[in-house]
């Protein structure tokens, strides 16, 4: 009989599958559950009704901005937190994590305060018709705070570990700067780079905290998904709101799908 080298491995494995049956599968196949038994024409009622189509369009929108401000503004902090040395250099690599580490909450209610047409900013943006407080604007602000930090750790690393002798060989043949980077750099670090988008895309899909305190909450206007489940849960309509979460589950699970789809490809030795 051949032993693993490993010692352990049956009862490590078992606490592992009993930890995520415990916390994850088991949560996740009450919330099916739910909506079932609504019925098919309940369900459907419920998950497409106006107000909550409304609510996705405002999720899935602002999310997506979101995401593809911080694909471009997290490319350029890894870049330079990577490649460049300065003063200072520690305390902005550490701040990074700082959504990380703060109440999504007080994240929100900073951005009202800030925003509101007597806050700092607000004050200024106010009379030249710039509103933020109660509109997607708002919303999608807050986004690119809360998922800035997931594009910025998912790159970070690969860049790091990046071999500069491609990008001098590359410059030896004759490449300039910008072809280096379109055609050496880019192709390495692009997988990671969809990773951290697709991570920042869901998670601001889901937000809640930070958002509804900016966002006024408006029916048909700056409503967000997450809201719609919460208000259900108050009128103690547990299936309606499952059917709600049930839709955004799907959609977690086709973007984890995807996501694991391209972590293939990139691992995916050439043949």
């Amino acid at each position: 009989m051949k032993r693993n080298i490993l010692p352990g491995f049956g009862l490590s494995l078992g606490y592992t599958v009993f930890y995520l049956s415990f916390v994850v599968l088991i949560p996740l196949f009450v919330l099916l559950l739910q909506p079932v038994g609504l019925g098919w024409e309940a369900f459907w009622k419920a998950a497409t009704s106006r107000r909550a189509l409304s609510a996705y369009g405002v999720s899935f929108t602002t999310a997506l901005i979101a995401a593809l401000v911080n694909f471009v503004i997290g490319l350029i902090t890894s870049w330079v937190l990577v490649r460049y040395r300065f003063p200072g250099r520690r305390i902005l690599d550490a701040l990074v994590d700082f959504p990380f580490a703060l109440p999504t909450a007080v994240a929100g209610v900073c951005f009202a305060v800030l925003y509101s047409p007597a806050g700092w900013l607000g004050q200024f943006f106010e009379p030249l018709g710039f509103h933020v407080v109660n509109t997607t604007t708002g919303i999608t602000l807050a986004l690119i705070f809360i998922g800035f930090p997931f594009v910025v750790r998912t790159l970070q690393p690969v860049l790091a570990d990046l071999e500069k002798e491609l990008e001098e060989s590359a410059q030896s043949l004759g490449a300039g700067r910008a072809q280096t980077f379109v055609r050496v750099i880019f192709p390495a670090i692009f997988p990671s780079l969809v990773t951290g988008f697709t991570l920042a895309f869901s998670r601001g899909v889901g937000e809640y905290g930070s958002v509804i305190f900016i966002a006024g909450n408006l029916p048909f206007k700056t409503e967000i998904a997450p809201l719609i489940i919460m208000s259900k849960l108050d009128q103690f309509d547990y299936a309606g709101a499952a059917s709600v979460a049930a839709v955004l589950l799907l959609f977690s699970f086709v973007m984890l799908l995807a996501l694991n789809a391209l972590q293939t490809w990139a691992n995916k030795e050439p043949k």
